[in-house]
């Protein structure tokens, strides 16, 4: 039942989200734009709900030869890569607004396992076996106030398959509450492979 009023709920929340955040977001828009060469927009093929791929929207935040198929904490000399208004915008997750079109659209949700890139084969398969690919991806999650990118992927697999099979009214309000902590303590956001935090 809840599943039904979830829907309903993301898509009036994301929408007076978005008519609310729509100044702050053509701000970022032109700061982007003025600050360095490429779109304002990064388009990203991710897996949905029952693996069906879709395009994930975000403010872009590296350079236009930045390689565009794979994940930033594994990526070598991600650093490189970030432009400057983009280090802020990652910290902040301010990055992650145009996903509200996303929400709206019906590709995710509000809360949910965070959305795996099309290739990150092994992240999808230990999701398979707790049924964490079979709801609607989220904004926000269990693995990403949990850890974030800091968790191995048995780990965060384990973790989006506890809100996957728990979903509910109160855990989804849980987590909104701990993400809006998470993110103005700039938790969990890692940039580029070991390799390079060493």
């Amino acid at each position: 039942m809840y599943l039904h009023i979830k829907r309903a709920l993301d898509f009036m929340l994301s929408l007076l989200a978005l008519i609310v955040l729509s100044p702050l977001m053509g701000v970022l828009a032109l700061i982007i734009k003025l600050t360095s060469p490429g779109p304002v927009l990064f388009k990203q093929k991710r897996v949905g709900i029952h693996k069906q791929y879709f395009k994930i929207y975000k403010f872009r935040t590296m350079r236009k030869d930045a390689p565009s198929d794979k994940a930033t904490h594994l990526l070598k000399n991600a650093k490189g890569y970030i432009t400057p208004v983009g280090v802020f915008l990652r910290k902040s997750s301010l990055d992650e607004l145009p996903q509200l079109v996303n929400i709206i659209k019906g590709d995710m949700a509000i809360v949910g396992p965070r959305p795996a890139l099309w290739n990150q084969h092994d992240l999808i398969a230990e999701r398979d076996k707790y049924g964490a690919n079979d709801v609607l991806p989220g904004l926000t999650g269990l693995a990403q106030v949990d850890g974030r990118d800091e968790l191995p992927i048995p780990e965060k697999a384990r973790r989006d398959g506890y809100y996957a099979n728990h979903i509910s009214f109160g855990l989804d309000v849980k987590l909104i509450v701990r993400t809006f902590f998470s993110v103005i303590r700039f938790e969990g956001v890692v940039e580029g492979s070991k390799e390079d935090r060493k």
